[in-house]
């Protein structure tokens, strides 16, 4: 099979390794300052506009083959994370550990030195999205959303709360954009009368009435074109895990989507003051994963051409031809709180620092949930003896009283923990379809039917969330 061309956009700003120095002062304390969302001079003033990145295609629609950019670059399993740059202003050596920053101040004459060009550790991404939401404003977000939690948090947590170790951190993610060309066909069903029908009499002699629905079956074929812009991906091992047993990865995965069409070419100053985590997997580690992915995106969209089958379609064929894709790396900002319960279990409580949508999990007190919960089934068991009623009336209590304590107690329990939350998207991903060609051709009406939904519904599938990530 012949290797697949790729085109490789160098978006390296090509700076050498060292001080950032203002060009009109020569300082070198240049920092990111989030209320005008510019680099300034912390000695001058003067202010830097953000640069975009040369040679991306900013309309999916019109990408053909695949490119990436260089940030994308397969890890080199011989990089070494310790960087030892020169100082400039004294002389001095400084070591930078580009595992957890790409910049530091020298010990001695406190300049700032910088990585400014691309390594082979996959600490530089292309593009970084700068922080919008304050300290101050997610450190509000992180409290509310835990007061809103604190009755059944448990008591340790309640005692050692405080939003003082909040951090932003920089994660890496891949941005995928895909242009291709759809081709579904399959069986859809449409309500086209709801009715009542007699089944037999019960034990009064009254009749049994059941609710049955008439289906009309059709063919259903959707020819079109597709532009996917920016899914979003993790491209960190760790956070790609969002079924950890000792880490609720999956809250800070449920914080998106970002506005990644504001994103800039990379420049290490957006860094400072913040922390980050590198990239350590290659694009071979997730690609089946997004290409799934895609499909994903491309089937739910197509959910809005298909409203008139309100009973489902049943996709048999599924083709999505990708004819261009671009991959991206980039640095997204989130702050973050965690916290290690008694259990070991490292709870996140996450904000988008762009948007402020914020998601957590708390650590719960499963015993005072519990007991309130058993106190709700009590209530329900002892207020037919309290009344007086029928053995009818007791049992119909009892169940209902169990129903709602376990209602109770899953809902108050998913509340906390938030293990199902995750970004959605399949329908949070920017998508545009083009060129519908539709073919729905009606071969039989079902009668009768006990249930309203097709048999074998599948157009609200997901395969991608549960796709497995390659070990490189």
């Amino acid at each position: 099979m012949a290797e697949k061309e790729i085109k490789v956009v160098d978006t390296n700003n090509k700076g050498e390794h060292g001080e950032n120095r203002c060009p009109k002062c020569g300082a070198s304390d240049v920092t990111y300052n989030i209320k005008k969302g510019k680099l300034i001079c912390n000695y001058c003033y003067t202010e830097f506009e953000a640069k975009e990145v040369e040679g991306i295609e900013k309309e999916a629609k019109n990408l053909k083959g695949e490119t990436r950019g260089s940030g994308t670059k397969d890890i080199s399993k011989e990089s070494n994370d310790m960087i030892t740059l020169k100082c400039g202003g004294c002389g001095a050596e400084v070591v930078i550990n580009t595992a957890e920053a790409t910049n530091a101040r020298c010990h001695w004459c406190r300049s700032i030195l910088s990585i400014n060009s691309q390594i082979e550790n996959g600490a530089i991404p292309d593009v970084v999205l700068p922080f919008k939401i304050d300290k101050e404003t997610a450190r509000k977000n992180i409290e509310s959303f835990v007061e809103k939690r604190k009755f059944y948090a448990n008591s340790i947590f309640r005692k050692e709360f405080t939003t003082n170790n909040i951090m932003g951190v920089y994660f890496p993610y891949m941005l995928v954009d895909a242009n291709g060309h759809g081709s579904f066909s399959g069986q859809g069903g449409h309500v086209a009368r709801t009715y009542e029908i007699t089944t037999g009499k019960d034990s009064e002699g009254k009749d049994k009435k059941e609710t049955v629905y008439d289906i009309d079956i059709y063919e259903v074929e959707r020819d079109f074109d597709i532009a996917i812009d920016d899914l979003s991906i993790e491209s960190s091992k760790d956070k790609l895990n969002k079924n950890s047993k000792d880490k609720t990865t999956n809250v800070i995965n449920a914080i998106m989507p970002f506005d990644t069409e504001n994103c800039i070419q990379y420049e290490s100053n957006y860094l400072a003051g913040y922390t980050s985590e590198k990239r350590d997997v290659n694009i071979s580690t997730i690609e089946e994963k997004v290409d799934d992915e895609l499909k994903d995106i491309a089937r739910h969209a197509l959910n809005e051409e298909i409203k008139y089958y309100n009973s489902g379609v049943k996709w048999e064929k599924e083709e999505l031809n990708i004819k261009g894709k671009q991959w991206i790396s980039a640095y997204l900002p989130v702050w973050l709180y965690s916290y290690q319960d008694t259990k070991k279990v490292l709870h996140y409580v996450a904000v988008n620092a762009r948007t402020g949508e914020t998601m957590g999990s708390i650590p719960m007190n499963k015993t005072k949930l519990a007991l309130l919960s058993l106190l709700i089934f009590l209530v329900f068991l002892l207020l037919p003896f309290l009344l007086k009623a029928s053995n009818g009336i007791t049992i119909i209590s009892i169940i209902i009283g169990l129903i709602t304590s376990l209602i109770y107690y899953s809902s108050k329990n998913s509340k906390y923990r938030n293990a199902g939350a995750r970004h959605r998207y399949e329908k949070e991903t920017k998508v545009e379809l083009t060129n519908m060609k539709k073919k729905d051709n009606k071969i039989r009406t079902k009668r009768e039917s006990r249930t309203r939904n097709l048999s074998g519904a599948n157009n609200n599938k997901l395969v991608g969330e549960s796709t497995k990530i390659k070990d490189e």
